[in-house]
């Protein structure tokens, strides 16, 4: 695999990060790919102009390779988590490097440059973690109060959820929304 230019090194060597003008740079002078790896909805909701999509959940390196078509390969999602796991996929599949957008998407909006939105998107994953997570916290302190004490099991269950998402930059809830039927795009 063809290392992507000037880009930083992360804690492994071989991973690579790419900086949001760095990547903008190589994309304007067509000599990026550059690969999505978040879910269908995330991408179809926002994406970086001219990315393909290949989710983490469906990822295989063979196939990103091909997307690639001989250029330099960059990967990227929402923070930069998903595509370092991708990285690493494609580590363990002999590529000698990988290189991903450092800070993913959010970066690159910060950033100030330009993203592309399909009208018929369905409110973003974060947006529906969120509102479930808040409703089932709700619930359970309600029931708790009303019902049983039991039930406020439930709202500790969601808070240490969301506390293993921050701190593992990795959200099970989100996961689990990305796979329901509306979200697929």
């Amino acid at each position: 695999m063809t290392a992507a230019p000037a880009a930083t090194m992360t804690t492994d060597s071989r991973v690579r990060e790419m900086s949001p003008a760095e990547l903008r740079a190589g994309l304007d002078r067509g000599e990026i790919t550059l690969i999505d790896v978040r879910e269908p909805a995330e991408h179809a909701g926002e994406r970086i102009p001219g990315s393909r999509l290949l989710p983490l959940s469906k990822f295989d390196p063979e196939k990103a390779l091909a997307l690639a078509e001989g250029r330099p390969l960059v990967l990227h999602c929402r923070g930069g988590n998903r595509s370092g796991q991708a990285c690493r996929k494609m580590l363990n599949a002999g590529a000698e490097s990988a290189t991903h957008l450092a800070g993913g998407i959010e970066a690159w909006t910060k950033a100030g440059y330009p993203v592309e939105r399909d009208a018929k998107a369905s409110i973003s994953i974060m947006r529906q973690v969120q509102i479930t997570a808040g409703s089932l916290v709700l619930i359970g302190s309600l029931l708790g109060y009303l019902v049983s004490p039991w039930f406020f099991a439930l709202s500790g269950f969601m808070g240490a959820g969301l506390m293993v998402a921050g701190i593992t930059d990795t959200c099970g809830l989100a996961m689990l929304l990305a796979k329901m039927p509306w979200n697929r795009v």
